[in-house]
């Protein structure tokens, strides 16, 4: 069956349900733009109709429309290459006005040059763009100051119940289903604003049934009565799988937190191929979760659902009597274990990824295990120096990626060389900037410092021989004391790649 979703997508902004003042700024935005020649960011909760208005707006103006989304690969050199392009110059595909409209979807969803390295040169687009551009957010303050001063912003408000009723009582009439108006006030009441889960529940509803009931609506309505054991004794002992697909309707957390729960909790009833098969159906479950958080698409969530609930419920082949000790996922105390680790990491990441110009997931993935790898314990020396300079990272970053221990004079001393070839590299850089400091300092040596500096240099050149010797011998010291150290001491990175 083909998505109501989009078979019904509005096809000009006065289709478009709700939001009227801020359909209409959108409106006076695009017919303004040859004056302003400013982006516009819209804003407002999932599923209120902000992409739908976008489009439809470009239906309107006669604009031909190139959407780069969450799907697609975000990082600056994309941005730069396609979105920049598209934003800068008509092109033979243009409409009858030579414009064309670019939309970003989810921008709130760049996160600074270290993660995506997009979120710059979205900025750089938006300031620069010969075209008009519509950037989508869920989340207006989480997108930088710079981009948000640069744009104009219209919010898109949650959609009343009274403006989606007429939009399912429509869709119903041209699918030719039989409904009650109080099933259709059921639904658009249960959907709190989202226009596109109040259609999608009709969608779900209405392949059961061509007469659309209250009643109808009352068994898929999550009442949240039921509790997270309850439910796992549900799927994984007593219902059968379409059972246990209602029970999963009336607990109230995230498919997310569902596959979490079940996923640590089924090894203590399933064993063997019932076992593998319900993993089997877990596995399937985090597919549809990550096609969620990549397209920020919520109507995928009743796939995950159905694999979690009525997917593990299908797979017991035997009975589980008795009373099992079901516990919340060791996932989540991993997580509160790890907070510092992961924060750590996360810090030495960013570093990496803003000097380098990739991503913060290429960082954490390939390019952190194998500094890790190439310095272990701080060897070699030069290269454990090179890399905390180039990076600036401070004793805690050098000993989380080394496995030496912070404190130690190995890691201090190349903290220290570090600085010093920073400060080196500055002056070296800096076009001749203290060429005149130099020469007071010289001049100010020069006549009777310079024979007392003679007359004393060779009784320190011994002073100085025997002090080398003994910092060796500490080093040598600190080295051995390092070796002893075992992975385990790497501050976890091994574990939180």
């Amino acid at each position: 069956m083909t998505d109501w979703t989009e078979k019904y997508r509005p096809s000009t902004l006065s289709e478009v349900r709700g939001n009227d003042k801020a359909r209409g700024k959108l409106k006076k935005w695009a017919d303004s733009w040859d004056d302003h020649r400013k982006a516009v960011i819209l804003h407002g909760s999932p599923g209120v109709g902000k992409t739908s208005a976008a489009h439809a707006l470009a239906s309107d103006m006669g604009w031909p429309v190139m959407e780069l989304n969450a799907s697609d690969s975000r990082t600056a050199d994309v941005v730069e290459r396609i979105a920049g392009e598209a934003a800068k110059s008509g092109t033979l595909t243009g409409g009858t006005s030579g414009r064309r409209l670019l939309i970003l979807d989810e921008a709130d969803n760049f996160h600074g040059n270290a993660d995506y390295g997009g979120s710059r040169e979205v900025t750089k687009v938006v300031k620069s763009a010969n075209q008009p551009v519509v950037l989508i957010a869920n989340e207006f303050y989480d997108m930088s100051n710079g981009l948000r001063n640069a744009c104009e912003d219209v919010q898109f408000r949650d959609v009343s119940a009274r403006s989606i009723v007429p939009v399912l009582r429509d869709i119903c009439r041209q699918e030719g289903i039989e409904f009650e108006d109080a099933a259709l006030r059921k639904i658009a009441e249960s959907t709190s604003g989202d226009l596109r889960s109040a259609v999608n529940d009709l969608q779900a509803v209405a392949e059961k049934t061509q007469r659309l009931t209250e009643d109808d609506v009352m068994t898929g309505d999550r009442d949240r009565t039921e509790g997270i054991f309850d439910f796992l004794d549900d799927v994984i002992k007593n219902k059968g799988a379409q059972e246990s697909l209602y029970a999963a309707y009336d607990v109230d957390e995230t498919p997310d937190d569902l596959l979490n729960w079940v996923e640590d909790n089924v090894p203590k009833d399933y064993r063997g191929d019932e076992l593998a098969d319900a993993y089997d159906y877990l596995a399937r479950a985090d597919t549809w979760l990550g096609r969620v958080r990549a397209t920020q698409d919520y109507s995928f969530w009743k796939y995950a659902t159905d694999n979690v609930a009525a997917g593990v419920a299908a797979a017991r082949r035997y009975d589980h009597g008795g009373w099992t000790r079901y516990g919340p996922p060791s996932y989540w105390s991993k997580l509160g274990r790890s907070k510092a680790t992961r924060k750590k990491r996360d810090a030495i990441a960013r570093k990496i990824a803003e000097k380098g110009g990739f991503s913060m997931a290429t960082a954490r993935r390939d390019v952190l295990p194998f500094l890790s790898a190439m310095t272990h314990h701080c060897k070699p020396r030069d290269v454990t120096v090179q890399m905390a300079a180039v990076y600036e990272l401070d004793a805690n970053e050098v000993s989380f990626v080394t496995g030496s221990g912070a404190d130690t004079n190995k890691v201090q001393s190349i903290v220290e060389d570090a600085e010093a070839m920073r400060a080196e590299l500055a002056v070296e850089h800096s076009g001749g900037a203290f060429e005149g400091f130099a020469s007071g300092e010289e001049d100010a040596a020069e006549g009777g410092a310079a024979t007392a500096d003679a007359e004393v240099g060779q009784a320190t050149l011994s002073d100085d021989s025997a002090e080398r010797s003994d910092d060796a011998a500490t080093a040598d010291a600190s080295d051995a004391a390092d070796e002893a150290e075992t992975d385990d001491g790497q501050s976890g990175l091994s574990d939180w790649m």
